[in-house]
């Protein structure tokens, strides 16, 4: 078998993921859920050395050849494009290979609360999509620069590790920079994108220090700035955010996170009824209630109970959301349990609501 093969394979089962390991049968994931590839040979270690070999840009091969781990994005014409995690396990070469829907999808398609549009519509500030691998943030930060891209005459500068979706010129000009290929690193990039006159900057993922700082800076010199963390609730990432600066720096670094923050959107997948997966979304908005309790570290506790009171500015809960689907019939009452903050007072609140719980 060719290793473009095995992606036409994931196309043609709808998988997102594409496990490739030297010793076994492929395996893709389909709804969340891995199954095992029983139509294709097991792979050798040859198999897998021969794909890392085809894939993988000369300059990357010979940083991989020197220990390191690679990620690309690689094409096939007609069939997609795909994310590519290149790395070695017991001496054996072994991949991920996400695949990247073809395409961006809009708002009402992904079923993200009116908010996120909004977001989208900042001048300056920070938004931040969160959540685990595999939890749409691709998809909504992409949704939210097309939006932007056919809205708003202005100029969008990505930093992306690698280049995900790509953007068309539309009203705005859109410079996509990938790293490793067009710059060192996304601080490296941070640091000299204010002399590239840019009005939007999304950062494909917040990872340190230095690359948060330059973000809340950007952000509070009057760009608007998209990034991600993989964190699974607003309070936790206002946590993270804090907690990567040194104890010395963490007063400064919440005055900077409240004075710039415009919201954050968190996301889980969860399955649908009948089928497929749909967003479950908590939103935050920024507002003075929420700006004090991020000021005050005894109070941080408190933002998802501003979150949950806060349905006038465009505000959920993760729970508050689940409900809403599941009275609409789009998840079951076991999956919306399983994917809840607290199971035990969504319970409540479905029977509550008068739903069969």
């Amino acid at each position: 078998m060719q290793f473009n093969d095995y992606l036409r394979l994931l196309v043609d089962k709808g998988g997102s993921d594409l496990h490739l390991k030297a010793g076994g049968p492929a395996f893709v994931r389909i709804d969340g859920e891995l199954s095992e590839v029983h139509d294709l040979p097991a792979l050798r270690h040859e198999d897998t050395e021969r794909f890392a070999t085809e894939v993988l840009p000369e300059a990357l091969r010979a940083r991989f050849d020197d220990g390191e781990e690679a990620d690309l994005a690689y094409s096939i014409p007609g069939v997609g494009r795909f994310r590519v995690a290149v790395f070695r396990q017991r001496g054996s070469v072994g991949m991920v290979l996400r695949r990247v829907l073809p395409g961006v999808q809009r708002f009402a398609d992904l079923n993200l609360p009116p908010a996120v549009r909004k977001l989208a519509e900042e001048h300056r500030g920070l938004v931040l999509v969160t959540g685990p691998t595999g939890s749409g943030k691709t998809t909504t930060t992409a949704a939210m620069i097309s939006h932007i891209n056919t809205t708003r005459r202005c100029h969008i500068v990505t930093m992306e590790d690698p280049i995900e979706i790509l953007h068309r010129d539309e009203l705005a000009i859109v410079d996509q920079r990938e790293i490793g290929v067009d710059t060192a690193g996304f601080a490296a990039a941070l640091r000299s994108v204010a002399r590239q006159d840019p009005d939007v900057i999304f950062i494909g993922e917040m990872r340190d220090t230095e690359t948060v700082s330059a973000a809340l800076q950007a952000a509070e010199t009057g760009h608007l700035v998209i990034s991600t963390l993989h964190t699974t609730n607003a309070t936790e990432t206002v946590n993270r955010i804090v907690d990567l600066f040194p104890p010395f720096q963490q007063h400064q670094a919440r005055l900077s996170l409240a004075n710039s923050l415009k919201g954050i959107v968190c996301q889980r997948l969860v399955p649908r009824a009948g089928g497929g997966r749909i967003a479950a979304i908590e939103c935050l908005v920024m507002t003075t209630r929420i700006q004090e309790f991020i000021l005050d570290p005894s109070k941080t506790g408190l933002i998802a109970e501003a979150v949950a009171e806060g349905a006038y500015y465009g505000m959920q809960t993760f729970d508050q959301h689940l409900l809403a689907l599941y009275a609409e019939g789009r998840v079951t009452l076991r999956d919306t349990l399983a994917a809840a903050t607290n199971p035990h007072d969504l319970r409540i609140a479905v029977r509550a609501a008068g739903l069969n719980a």
